[in-house]
């Protein structure tokens, strides 16, 4: 809000937002004693056509949004912002509120008419009525926030208030831009950094109110909030990137929130576990007696990882299969088998073959992916999201620790159909579960000494990479890793494969990745894995071993000790694996190639 036009500036904002990914756009501006908005699926390019054929009145407030779609599909009604039924308040959101349902259903009881099938749509008319009795937006966003539950972003307008746009944040982004005579409140500070440079980071639960007479912070409860003050001195392309020199460094640090994020909503009002949209009956998976992973690249990792949570938490068969291998071999398929399909971007042509093969075979399919409305998820029987956000470097990292989470999540979910785990033991897992994303951030704390083994072993032209149990999906994806950015030879292999060949390879100096696993929760397997690293070590190579705290039998054996926090044995790989993303993107920066885009690759591969 300010003396400019609004709507140029916010729809200028949200284009240099467009790297974050999106499916469709939306805008309302205050003017003439009303609100005014638009809104359309797709790219901001249909937005802006229907500005050109509708245009909207001039007002110097406004707000706008690109939307990644969660709840509902990328339509014009489910585009952002959304209105109360009088027009009067308008609303964009970034997040997930959890308690949408039981907020919607209480205002259909008091006479609301709800147009969209968003979680939003409810605080636009919870805002209204508590508008009615406050007349002050700010006061009403607070008393709407203390009932909302989940991770939120909230930006919104009154007509009645046409000076005022208030803003609230829950474990999502919300920063603030103070001008001369002009604030902005954006997601990310690359929306107005053409206006000016100087930024206040809102904390948790704090409500954000900006007048033309300046910037009042609050808590949720109304006591004045603490906020920090800061200079932006990042280019405009360094503030898309939030500062990072690489997208994949910025998805790297991005991790925590996406983990915890795709656990967001996950339990019931009952304590039973929920996926996002299941079109199978339970009877049905109750008889469930094959389940079969597809998946390619780093999404098969994953899956190989989810192998172990299924049939340990549910005694169900698993297999897990390359896509682009599964339908050219006949595989076995009947009724009784349910088919995962993993894909972040859900177009993945390889997945989607194989998944309209197995449906034809008459499989139910139960999808796992990153994007709302794109191909797999429309033509699956049931899709869990992963609610990571947009991933725009090619190499996944967010995309995989999330993959991973969702896995879980299905493991037990199925687990809860068929009475293999009880309620206190889904609880118990998802309570680790939710530990993780500061375990993460742990790790990431402590990435200087493997990012300055990186910069030292960029001449080399070999790495290797072993691991048992769920170590060693572990290793492929740390090999895959250093062949994306690095485009060095790298290979991962099973620990106990090594006599069977793979320990020819091992030469003076020759770098070694171990994913050591717990001694606490596999102690038979942590005691071979040292025998390993003694073998490799015996015969010259330069071991790097990946070991969890407390672990001191690796000691005397590891040239390199990473560090990682004690967890689970099934849950290491969440992890384990990010120093090994931390590696391959320091190795490959040392070496000068481009991270986010490496040669011959791309994001989402659409053809077989």
């Amino acid at each position: 809000m300010g003396s400019q036009s609004a709507l140029e500036v916010v729809t200028a904002g949200l284009k240099r937002l467009e790297y974050r990914g999106y499916d469709s756009a939306g805008v309302a501006v205050l003017a003439d004693g009303g609100l005014a908005a638009a809104k359309k699926a797709g790219k901001l390019v249909n937005l802006e056509k229907e500005l050109v054929e509708r245009p909207l009145p001039t007002g110097s407030t406004g707000i706008g949004h690109t939307r990644w779609a969660t709840h509902g599909g990328p339509t014009d009604a489910n585009a952002h912002p959304h209105l109360d039924n009088a027009g009067r308040v308008a609303v964009v959101h970034n997040g997930i509120i959890e308690n949408f349902a039981v907020l919607r259903a209480e205002l259909a009881e008091r006479g609301h008419e709800l147009l969209s099938e968003t979680d939003t749509e409810v605080v636009a008319h919870l805002l209204a009525e508590e508008f009615s009795v406050t007349a002050d937006l700010a006061e009403a966003m607070r008393l709407v926030c203390r009932r909302l539950e989940g991770a939120f972003t909230l930006v919104a307008v009154h007509a009645d208030e046409p000076d005022v746009v208030v803003g609230a944040r829950r474990n999502s982004p919300l920063v603030v831009g103070v001008g001369e005579g002009e604030a902005f409140l954006a997601s990310d500070v690359a929306a107005f950094i053409a206006h000016t440079r100087s930024a206040i980071e809102l904390g948790q639960d704090q409500v954000v109110e900006l007048r033309r007479g300046g910037v009042t912070v609050t808590g949720f409860d109304g006591r004045p909030g603490d906020v920090r003050s800061y200079h932006v001195d990042w280019d405009a392309s360094a503030a898309e990137k939030g500062g990072y020199d690489y997208f994949m460094l910025k998805e790297i640090a991005e991790q925590p929130k996406a983990v915890a994020d795709t656990l967001l909503g996950r339990i019931d009002v009952s304590g039973s576990l929920t996926l996002d949209e299941v079109r199978i009956p339970a009877s049905e998976l109750r008889e469930i007696d094959k389940v079969v992973i597809v998946a390619c690249g780093t999404a098969f990792h994953a899956g190989l990882i989810a192998k172990y949570a299924i049939e340990h938490w549910t005694r169900i068969p698993c297999e897990v299969e390359l896509a682009s291998e599964f339908r050219y071999r006949d595989p076995i398929l009947d009724s009784r088998s349910l088919v995962i399909a993993i894909s972040q971007s859900g177009e993945t042509m390889d997945t989607l073959m194989a998944l309209r093969h197995a449906r034809e075979q008459g499989s139910r399919v139960l999808a796992i992916c990153n994007t709302n409305g794109s191909t797999i998820p429309r033509e699956s029987d049931a899709v869990l999201y992963t609610h990571a956000g947009p991933e725009v470097a090619v190499a996944s990292t967010k995309a995989f620790l999330t993959q991973l989470v969702a896995c879980y999540l299905v493991a037990l979910y199925l687990g809860q159909v068929r009475g293999t785990k009880w309620g206190d033991e889904i609880c118990a897992v998802i309570r680790d579960l939710s530990r993780i994303s500061v375990e993460v951030e742990r790790v990431l704390e402590t990435m200087e000494p493997v990012r300055e083994l990186a910069r030292s072993l960029a001449e080399k032209d070999t790495v290797l990479f072993l691991g048992r149990h769920v170590g060693y999906p572990v290793a492929l994806e740390g090999a895959l890793k250093l062949k994306e950015l690095a485009y060095m030879h790298a290979e991962g292999f099973a620990a106990g494969e090594l006599k069977h060949g793979p320990i020819a390879l091992i030469e003076d100096d020759l770098p070694v990745v171990v994913v050591a696993p717990s001694p606490r929760g596999r102690s038979v397997l942590h005691d071979k894995i040292v025998s390993n690293i003694q073998e490799i070590r015996a015969r010259g190579a330069r071991t790097i071993v990946i070991a969890e705290e407390g672990d001191e039998a690796v000691v005397p054996y590891a040239d390199h000790l990473i560090r990682i926090p004690a967890t689970p044995t099934l849950l290491q790989p969440l992890v384990a694996t990010v120093p090994l993303q931390v590696f391959a993107c320091e190795l490959a920066t040392a070496r000068g190639n481009e991270v986010d885009q490496p040669r011959n690759l791309a994001k989402s591969v659409t053809v077989e």
